[in-house]
């Protein structure tokens, strides 16, 4: 009856952060830290997850002397966030 949700989704720091991706083409890291709150450390462990898996992308760069980190959706973390929401509806009913 209830379908499995995914539990690197089920965070609740790495789901703000793929609704976030989800309504921008891209959002470096400052912007992602304001956006949730999160610590500079937490947010960092929580976009490698993410990265890991495949959800986002993430690319370092440097503007100036300042390193710059900005992260993507993937079509596998858009598929996965989707079936991430579908999934939780299942609880609603």
């Amino acid at each position: 009856m209830f379908k499995d949700l995914d539990p690197l989704l089920h965070s609740q720091l790495r789901l703000a952060v793929m609704s976030l991706l989800l309504s921008v083409d891209e959002a470096d890291f400052v912007f992602l830290k304001e956006q949730t709150g999160a610590t500079s450390g937490n947010l960092s462990v929580q976009i490698d997850k993410l990265n890991e898996a495949g959800y986002i992308k993430v690319q370092k760069t440097f503007q100036g002397k300042m390193p710059r980190t900005v992260c993507k959706i993937t079509a596998k973390g858009v598929n996965a966030f989707d079936k991430y929401v579908k999934n939780l509806k299942s609880y609603i009913k």
